[in-house]
């Protein structure tokens, strides 16, 4: 009996250790989820970053060239692939709590409920679904389902706060998920590059 109760607690501590090992390479994107992106500098925008960004393989329509649109001494980027993938890039300066006001933002939408699908302290991915009310005795059938889906996040790069996101009217969460993977895969840039 000894025996079996020290198998036990040796393989209850070894699934603890793997489980705690996935955990942390969860954070780190593996070639095998990027093998659908490519590298994209944001050097020549003024942001000292590379991102991976959805390219034709993604079968998202992504099959042009990335398109910036900045205005020179504007804290705002757009970041187009093709007709689907449209980020926003701010710069927040020295802010480092813009997740937590987005948080705090979205609660305050009285009309639409937020559920979270990834919430950590630099980033939120989520679902966002209007809800839908008619008259009192109403059939059910009343009001249309309306459900997108949406990605925030921020990274410090050289003392600055730059948060991405998607667009304000969201997307389906196919695109989403690609989104939210360009925007775990954000490097900053070394100073040769």
């Amino acid at each position: 009996m000894k025996k079996v109760s020290i198998f036990l607690l040796l393989l209850a501590a070894f699934f603890v250790a793997v489980r705690c090992g996935d955990s942390e390479k969860g954070k780190q994107l593996t070639d095998d989820e990027l093998s659908e992106f490519r590298e994209f500098s944001m050097k020549p925008y003024d942001i000292p970053i590379m991102i991976m960004l959805p390219d034709e393989t993604a079968n998202i329509g992504a099959s042009t060239q990335p398109e910036v649109i900045h205005v020179e001494d504007d804290f705002k980027w757009e970041l187009m692939v093709g007709p689907n993938f449209h980020m926003v890039i701010d710069d927040w300066g020295a802010d480092r709590e813009m997740v937590s006001s987005e948080k705090k933002r979205l609660a305050g939408l009285s009309f639409y409920k937020v559920k979270y699908l990834v919430d950590e302290p630099d980033f939120i991915l989520y679902e966002r679904e209007l809800k839908v009310s008619g008259k009192k005795g109403a059939p059910k059938s009343v009001g249309v389902e309306h459900k997108t889906y949406h990605v925030y996040g921020q990274k410090v790069i050289d003392d600055i706060t730059y948060v991405f996101r998607s667009r304000d009217d969201g997307y389906e969460k196919v695109i989403i998920d690609l989104m939210a993977k360009s925007i775990k895969s954000v490097k900053p840039l070394k100073e040769n590059s």
